[in-house]
């Protein structure tokens, strides 16, 4: 590919939050540790985990989103016309053995959506002028606002046209892919459950009993997709991720991409999909058969970041081989199946399992790509 990424061996992005670092998080959120000193502390942290990761072989490296407290919130909480609040509609999780609340974060548009001045563009500033390799950054999509897993019309109050929405948050979009661009940004990831949830069957069913069409709304968030997506210039990579949850090891979605594979290949202007694939909730690899020849990569999400269980190099090399009868091997990279810390509390995993699992994902890619 002439664009940078996806990488032979690549990952998503959130990595395990140093104990320190956490306990300044707490320490500002109570009012003992100033803006400053917390800032200083996580420009300590992300300096330590971006020579961490180009120790293990990276060639994406990421800030660990060790800013953040939440993979979305965070993100979509600094554009205009957002607040975030607490709504008792979040899907029970299944597989973790950490208590899980039903009561959710959500970001609500209680005011036109734009993006005014957001703090992630000079996030990106640091990671790029700290790391040696490609930067990249992780931000939810556009369409995750409005997600599968409650009725919309809860989230979006201001406004009473959905397509209305989703032209805003799509310019908004455009706006800050801009500006990142203008800071050196070349690879740009746009994080994704919405898409998961269609590959559900239970949760399609929800989605009809509330009034809605599976269908109609994988269609507009192709669109509102596409239209952030074929503004980028031209050698900026931005690709997707979709995973059925990672919440303290839980997951949310179950079903194989067959229900979405040959429109998300095919209709989706992205230049590569992190598909996690790490168990029997993801289906086979026969949906692989629709992704265009030659023209995308797929990231075969083949590493739990859920247990600290270290898979064989033999057996994650013969996963690769079965998914090559679908598609090209040649177009396939390998990751762990969702990043480690989708929120500040993290997966039930250790550091140190965490950084075996990347030092195996960049040793498997060098033994099927020798140039990797």
């Amino acid at each position: 590919m002439t664009k940078q990424g996806p990488f032979r061996a690549d990952h998503v992005g959130s990595l395990l939050r140093p104990a320190a670092l956490l306990e300044k998080r707490a320490g500002h959120a109570a009012g003992r540790v100033s803006d400053a000193e917390l800032k200083a502390a996580e420009d300590a942290a992300i300096t330590a985990v971006i020579a961490k990761q180009e120790e293990v072989g990276l060639k994406s490296i990421t800030d660990g989103e060790f800013r953040r407290e939440n993979w979305t919130l965070d993100f979509l909480s600094q554009l205009q016309g957002v607040k975030v609040e607490e709504m008792a509609t979040a899907p029970r999780g299944h597989g973790s053995s950490a208590p899980l609340s039903n009561v959710l974060k959500v970001a609500r548009a209680v005011g036109k959506i734009g993006l005014g001045d957001h703090p992630m563009v000079d996030h990106f500033k640091f990671l790029k002028a700290t790391t040696r390799q490609t930067a990249k950054i992780t931000i939810p999509c556009p369409t995750m606002m409005v997600s599968a897993a409650r009725d919309w019309r809860q989230i979006i109050p201001a406004y009473s046209d959905l397509d209305e929405f989703y032209a805003d948050i799509a310019a908004a979009y455009r706006v800050f892919m801009g500006k990142l661009y203008d800071a050196g940004c070349r690879y740009l990831q746009l994080d994704d459950v919405n898409l998961s949830y269609l590959c559900d069957a239970d949760m399609r069913e929800k989605i009809k009993a509330r009034g809605d069409d599976p269908e109609s709304l994988l269609s507009s968030w192709i669109k509102t997709l596409n239209a952030v997506l074929q503004a980028r210039p031209a050698d900026m990579t931005i690709t997707t991720h979709i995973c059925r949850g990672n919440f303290k090891s839980a997951w949310f979605a179950s079903g194989g991409y067959e229900p979405i594979a040959e429109r998300i290949f095919n209709e989706l202007d992205y230049d590569g999909y992190f598909l996690e694939y790490d168990s029997d909730r993801a289906g086979g690899f026969e949906p692989l058969r629709f992704l265009p020849k030659g023209k995308k990569r797929v990231v075969l999400g083949l590493i739990t970041s859920k247990t600290g269980d270290l898979e064989p190099v033999d057996l994650i090399k013969s996963r690769v081989e079965a998914a090559g009868k679908f598609a090209s091997v040649d177009q396939f990279c390998v990751s762990p199946q969702c990043g480690f810390a989708s929120h500040e509390d993290g997966n039930l995993l250790s550091a140190d399992d965490q950084w075996r699992k990347l030092a195996r994902v960049v040793e498997i890619a060098r033994e099927i790509w020798p140039d990797a």
